[in-house]
């Protein structure tokens, strides 16, 4: 008993929900004038049987004179005139209404997603996401729209047919006929529970398979690599039974629930058609009546009918309201703290950069990744971070971008403290070229430009040429218009780099971070790109994360991390002199440059 009391409670949470809450109350008015013209259709239709009724009599003694007839068609045909035109109002309000709600959520929802931090999208995939932002919110609109009509239709329309069975016709003929009804009520009421259960499955089930898909025709190129196609249909078969099981469930309660409602609405209507029908005969009540009761009685079985479709649409439209409150409830692991809402955001950053005894740890480990970490960064000047694979280089400037969230303290932009510094500032204080290249499904114009999206095409160009990709753009058919497809899937990694590159370059930032941004190009080209970043970027601060030391020789200043600190300091040559790490990977990257060029191979 407690548990069917608990599943209520659940089913009925989305009229408790403050989202729910909030989007019915910024349509209210919408639904007043709905419901109001759906209640007066309503009653209007309950006029009918009465009408009908009436006739029957009229003929059956013999006063069916064409006055009558004439009356009688005039108000039926008002009456249908009046029922298409408030069916049609109706809808447009209500339907309208729900519209407006699903169009809201969906745009709340992202927009709540825009603002939650990095850490979010690495527990929660986007196939998940996309399911939420696709059916949940569907099966929530449901609710505002189907179940609040059904709702206040078999309200109106159950309640008016009752008091005009009972006043107009025969009390006992109607609690007689009604009793089987109370049967589809209770078996809604039972199975609602369950309905719940099964749809939260079903859900999860659909946000598992969606996310599949998405990942794995991302990495299509992988795939057929590998040659893996016969393993991930198989794969993707085992995912999609289990959608289906899912499915089947939910499907097998349904084709319970509504064949029994129709069946207990059969059996109420033979009660009537029995005891009305001997009723009618030892003139209790007229034929009329009999007739007019059993129109009535169809009437009512759609209110008892809508019951279990309306508990059926609350089960879905709660659970997915509960998914979509845990979207929402998240709150960002990376905020504005108050001293940065205090300062002044149009205040520009410059861009000297300072550490001061960093010490970090990922959430939830206790290795450190790096431990009493310092270095000074001057204004203008290029600074060169090398290190073996997973010393921590990324981590390092995803700390100075508060993508992971350092210490208090420990990080210095401009002489101020990084927290200091309000997010939407930081990030425009500093680009960010990620060795992961992402392109968008646009124009490569549209990516150069996504940053600051009012720059003209000659200062899109521009970039290009600072990147060392406009030739390459000007090749392409549509030049600068080229559809770059899905993640760049149409380009190279070189060409997607220099892309990515352009793309930070145009926003001219006090601070720019290339993360190991030209791996994939070759040696002269990187070349060209490095004296194009000394000779525009003059007096603006330069972060190069590289494998290549040939791509770091350049810089003022140059941090080797090893363990989780900075093992050496210095120059190219400073370094060399030291003859310590930096030393022998330069000397192991020159021994490769010279057997490819006397060879032809690498190591």
């Amino acid at each position: 008993m407690k548990k069917d009391t608990e599943d209520k409670g659940r089913i009925l949470d989305i009229f408790r929900s403050k989202y729910a809450l909030s989007f019915l109350k910024k349509y209210l008015v919408y639904y007043i004038f709905g419901i109001v013209i759906l209640i007066g259709i309503d009653l209007l239709q309950t006029e009918v049987p009465l009408i009908v009724g009436g006739s029957i009599d009229s003929i059956a003694a013999n006063e069916f004179t064409g006055n009558i007839v004439t009356t009688q068609l005039v108000r039926l045909i008002v009456i249908g005139i009046l029922v298409f035109a408030g069916r049609i109002a109706w809808r447009w309000f209500i339907f309208g209404a729900a519209r407006k709600i699903e169009r809201d959520m969906r745009n709340g929802l992202y927009e709540h997603l825009q603002l939650l931090s990095a850490s979010y999208f690495q527990e929660h995939k986007a196939g998940e996401i996309m399911a939420y932002m696709t059916s949940d919110i569907e099966s929530v609109r449901m609710v505002f729209a189907m179940c609040v009509v059904m709702g206040m239709d078999a309200l109106a329309l159950g309640i008016s047919t009752l008091y005009k069975m009972i006043t107009q016709i025969d009390t006992a003929l109607t609690i007689v006929s009604f009793i089987p009804l109370i049967l589809v009520a209770l078996t809604a009421a039972i199975m609602g529970g369950e309905l719940h259960r099964r749809y939260t499955r079903r859900q999860e089930a659909y946000s598992q398979m969606s996310d599949f898909v998405q990942e794995k025709l991302n990495g299509i190129r992988v795939v057929k690599a590998f040659r893996q196609e016969e393993a991930e249909n198989e794969a993707f078969e085992k995912e999609n039974a289990n959608t289906r099981t899912a499915n089947v469930k939910e499907a097998k309660l349904e084709a319970f629930m509504f064949p029994f409602m129709r069946m207990v609405a059969g059996l109420s209507m033979a009660i009537a058609i029995a005891y009305g029908g001997y009723i009618a005969i030892i003139g209790r009540i007229s034929v009329g009546d009999f007739s007019g009761f059993l129109m009535f009685l169809n009437m009512l079985v759609w209110p008892m009918a809508c019951i279990g479709r309306i508990i059926n649409l609350l089960t879905r439209g709660s659970a997915s309201l509960k998914r979509l409150a845990g979207i929402l409830d998240a709150a960002p692991d990376i905020y504005d703290w108050p001293e940065s809402k205090e300062a002044d955001s149009s205040k520009p950053v410059s861009g000297s950069i300072e550490f001061k005894n960093l010490s970090f740890s990922y959430p939830g480990s206790e290795s450190p990744v790096f431990n009493n970490v310092s270095f000074t960064l001057e204004k203008g000047q290029t600074l060169g971070i090398i290190g073996r694979t997973g010393e921590g280089k990324t981590t390092l400037v995803n700390l100075l971008l508060r993508v992971f969230e350092p210490g208090k303290d420990m990080i210095y932009i401009g002489g101020r403290e990084l927290h200091s510094i309000p997010l939407h500032t930081l990030r425009k204080t500093v680009a960010y070229v990620p060795q992961d290249t992402f392109l968008f499904s646009d124009t490569i114009s549209a990516n150069i430009a996504f940053g600051d999206r009012s720059k003209t095409q000659e200062e899109i160009q521009h970039a290009a040429e600072l990147a060392c990709v406009h030739d390459n753009i000007a090749d392409f058919p549509d030049g600068y218009n080229t559809m770059v497809g899905e993640r760049g899937v149409s380009l190279s990694g070189g060409q997607k780099q220099r892309i990515a590159i352009a793309r930070a370059l145009i926003l001219d930032p006090e601070i720019l971070v290339l993360d190991d941004s030209v791996s994939a190009v070759d040696t002269d080209t990187e070349e060209k790109i490095l004296m194009h970043l000394k000779q525009e970027r003059k007096g603006k601060t330069n972060i190069i994360i590289a494998h290549r030391i040939s791509t770091l020789q350049n810089a003022d200043k140059i941090i080797v991390l090893s363990e989780g600190k900075i093992a050496e300091e210095g120059t190219h040559q400073e370094l060399l002199a030291v003859n310590g790490i930096y030393a022998d990977m330069y000397r192991r990257q020159l021994l490769e440059k010279i057997k490819k060029e006397e060879y032809g191979y690498d190591e």
